[in-house]
């Protein structure tokens, strides 16, 4: 009978580097802590590649208590003899691996799992994780809060770049993108409300189960999971797209004016961007000051009702397109997220009555904020600033100076058919240069990407 024993570091990287596997002699190493981000080099781990997380959570808000069971289906990238998942907090009670007991290790976010036998390059197996605990909130390095929020009725899961990891175990780097089930049960008269389908509930002595399938491809940064009271509310989009909106009922009336705008933001985001990536589309509103920002969780994007307003809503679901299907490669690659939903919200009042975007860029360049130029959008100073005003407004005014360079037919093709070349999957901003050069092969983009994306000053006046 196998069971799973905790090691110290020293011993585990000893089995690690000398077991063999019985199965056939296979010979693995260590997949390894951290996949060399360039501002986050402990997240996700090396080794494999997830397909799918199957999580199961009970969760008490009286007494924050988080209970969870994580099955992950991943493929070994090469023979591994011992493999990390990321998790902060929370009690590990057993690991197995393909059934069988696995032994453990916790060091910091790290948890390091060395399974019985070693696994074969391309081999798929399955690691059930069992844990429990009070999940933390977690705090950024530009000091936002993320993690497990508690709220006023409640808790709300949020995890950019890396807040995940506080309530399930798994690869939390966004190249590594999966098919998720979530099961959360919750006191009755909760709800639980994620990403995805809700696919069934089901009431037993006094909890409330709720059961949400995501079958596209997510990054773990866009997951999430909100426990309170919610009104649940059903509607249709362009094309039939089904629309669940999760609302707090002391929000209603505050939310309901911008919230009917959400079908028509997405039929006129189509028109720009090409068809809606996801087979359905909504929105999560909490308490004011339930967290500090809205984000742009998958097909769900969640909002403090406070800063629910067009813009917000506009900006969000364009990260629908850009950061949701087509996800940066590293935490680098933000302006391909945040730059392209700014530049929505340029494009939105250019069309409904408001400045043009060449407008907008003029006003930004002639301003007087200093922050815009402090670095390239292309190359964030640190990890605690990937979230400043260069990467969101000056990485706007990047996709403003290529419509300029190619005008508005092979622009707007250029922006789809990105989109559309990697939809559900991962890209870099060498990927997207590289692209804009491949789709007007005419045209000097050289200036562009110098002065304007990678541009330690303030270009000169265009």
């Amino acid at each position: 009978m196998s069971r799973s024993v905790r090691l110290v570091p020293a011993a585990l990287a000893l089995l690690a580097l000398t077991a063999t596997a019985c199965d056939g002699g296979v010979r693995g190493t260590p997949g390894g802590s951290g996949v060399r981000d360039p501002y986050f080099p402990k997240a996700g781990n090396g080794g494999y590649d997830v397909g799918h997380y199957d999580l199961t959570l009970d969760y008490t808000p009286a007494t924050r208590r988080l209970t969870g069971t994580a099955v992950i289906t991943a493929r070994a990238t090469r023979a591994l003899s011992a493999f990390d998942l990321d998790l902060a907090g929370l009690d590990v009670e057993s690991v197995t691996v393909e059934g069988r007991g696995a032994l453990f290790n916790r060091a910091g976010q790290e948890l390091t799992v060395r399974p019985h036998d070693d696994l074969r390059k391309g081999e798929t197996f399955r690691t059930t994780v069992r844990y429990s605990g009070s999940p933390r909130t977690l705090t950024d390095a530009d000091g936002a809060e993320e993690g497990w929020l508690t709220t006023a009725d409640g808790a709300l899961g949020l995890g950019e770049p890396a807040g995940t990891m506080a309530w399930f175990p798994g690869n939390h780097h966004p190249s590594d993108k999966a098919a998720y089930d979530l099961t959360v049960t919750v006191p009755e008269g909760l709800q639980a409300v994620s990403n995805g389908e809700l696919t069934g509930r089901s009431v037993k002595g006094g909890r409330a189960t709720y059961h949400w399938h995501t079958a596209q491809p997510m990054a773990s940064y866009a997951a999430t999971v909100a426990v309170g009271r919610f009104r649940l509310t059903r509607s249709t989009g362009p094309h039939g797209l089904p629309v669940l909106t999760a609302v707090d009922p002391t929000q209603e009336k505050a939310s309901g004016k911008v919230l009917a705008k959400l079908p028509g933001i997405i039929d006129w985001e189509e028109t720009n961007f090409g068809p809606y990536p996801f087979s359905s589309a909504g929105a999560i509103v909490d308490r004011p000051g339930d967290a500090g920002y809205a984000l742009e969780t998958q097909n769900r994007p969640v909002f403090p009702a406070d800063q629910l307003d067009t813009e917000t809503l506009v900006h969000e679901l364009a990260h629908q397109w850009y950061g949701d299907s087509v996800t940066p490669e590293t935490w680098q690659d933000m302006w391909l997220n945040e730059g392209f939903a700014t530049y929505a919200w340029w494009l939105y009042q250019e069309d409904f009555g408001g400045p043009s975007a060449q407008e907008t860029f003029m006003d930004l360049y002639d301003g007087d904020d200093e922050a815009l130029w402090a670095f390239p959008p292309g190359k964030p100073s640190s990890a605690a600033h990937i979230s400043d005003t260069p990467v969101y407004e000056r990485g706007a005014m990047v996709l403003q100076k290529i419509r300029q360079k190619t005008g508005d037919d092979t622009f707007y093709d250029i922006i789809q058919g990105w989109a559309a070349a990697h939809r559900h999957g991962n890209a870099s901003t060498a990927d997207f240069t590289a692209y804009v050069e491949r789709s007007a092969p005419d045209e000097d983009f050289s200036g562009i990407w110098r002065d304007w994306l990678y541009g330690d000053r303030k270009p000169d006046r265009p």
